[in-house]
């Protein structure tokens, strides 16, 4: 079988000392060894991990094993096994149990008789035979070796009868390792990173070891609650909220905000006695701003009758807060008493009840 390994010729050069220099550069596990698996190959399609991807043949229990690069690690002094399969290669599989399915387990394996005493200094794959049973599992991976599939050999099962049902009988197992630096191509991983900073593809979704823990990288943003300030623009004679029902969402994206707010005033609550020209009321932003707008979005203003409603446009007047800047009339088109900038008695005088819903999109600070 055209499966070759380094280091494995006992002529020259220590056979330990080589493998345990050579592949520093590769995901570690320690200061000296290196994670095991195969090494991501160009794409096959669907599959994360294209080097010794098993085929199997219709109505046949044999299969074929694509070519591939691996590293097998042993411990830190026995050091790491670069392996390559240059070919590709057929396996067959035993017939089936008279009366049990089985799982078989396919692994790419390692002999080398100065450290196992196994007569053998080689790199092959081989069929490691399962136990025929009611609810069969697959064997544990001998020796020295990297799992590559489970396949459910049927009872009865052989060339005669259709073979192995190819396409539901395979479980992936194998697992990859890529350079240090590299981006890890894994589905499931439930081991702990090498180093903070490392990153892994985990079923499309980039993550960071932190040193203690994978995180979704870039972080995810999450929408969050905040309570805005509410003052007036010259700060006298400021409101409260008292018991006003308040429903107020962010989420930050890299520099971009988005926000929405619901206010439905309260028995308690004070609005303050702002109706001079120059004493709007303002609401604290969540994140600070970049900068002053005329216009970042758009809110709803509704009193306790059809007539009073009215639209207003959100002003980032401040980096820190916005003001609400009446934008329509009645829908009866009678005037309001009041226009300009929200206070308490624009564009009517504000009792409990009334509501104030709308959504903003500025740019932040940092």
């Amino acid at each position: 079988m055209p499966v070759r390994s380094g280091w494995l010729s006992p002529d020259g050069q220590s056979r330990d000392d080589t493998r345990l220099v050579s592949l520093g550069a590769l995901t570690p596990t320690s200061p000296v060894a290196t994670r095991s698996g195969v090494l991501p190959g160009s794409s096959d399609g669907a599959s994360r991990i294209s080097g010794f991807t098993l085929t199997g043949t219709a109505n046949s229990m044999s299969a074929t094993v694509s070519p591939g690069r691996a590293v097998l690690q042993s411990t830190d002094a026995r050091g790491a096994y670069p392996v390559a399969l240059t070919e590709y290669s057929s396996v067959t599989f035993a017939d089936g149990n008279a009366q049990h399915n089985r799982v078989d387990l396919l692994v790419l394996r390692i002999y080398d008789h100065a450290h196992d005493g196994s007569g053998r200094t080689e790199a092959v794959v081989e069929i490691v035979p399962g136990t025929p049973a009611a609810a069969p599992t697959a064997p544990a991976a001998p020796g020295l070796s990297l799992p590559l599939y489970e396949v459910t050999v049927p009872a009865n099962a052989s060339a005669g009868t259709g073979g192995i049902a190819w396409a539901s009988a395979l479980v992936g197992r194998r697992t990859a390792t890529v350079g240090v630096g590299g981006i890890l191509p894994v589905t499931t991983d439930t081991s702990t990173g090498a180093y903070p900073g490392q990153y892994r593809d985990l079923g499309g979704q980039l993550q960071r070891w932190s040193g203690t823990a994978w995180t979704d990288y870039p972080v995810l943003p999450t929408w969050q609650s905040w309570t805005p300030t509410w003052v007036t623009s010259t700060g006298a004679a400021p409101p409260a909220f008292g018991n006003a029902s308040l429903s107020c969402r962010y989420v930050k994206f890299g520099t971009t905000v988005h926000l929405n707010f619901a206010i439905t005033f309260g028995s308690t609550t004070s609005f303050g006695t702002s109706p001079s020209t120059n004493d709007n009321w303002r609401f604290g932003l969540p994140v600070a701003a970049a900068s002053t707008r005329l216009l970042i979005g758009f809110a709803e203003l509704a009193a306790a009758d059809a007539t009073n409603r009215a639209t207003a446009r959100v002003h980032l007047s401040t980096t820190t807060a916005f003001e609400l800047i009446l934008a329509s009339g009645r829908p009866t088109a009678t005037a309001f008493p009041n226009t300009g900038g929200l206070d308490s008695v624009t564009p009517w005088t504000w009792a409990a009840g009334h509501t104030i819903v709308g959504n903003a999109t500025y740019e932040a600070a940092s």
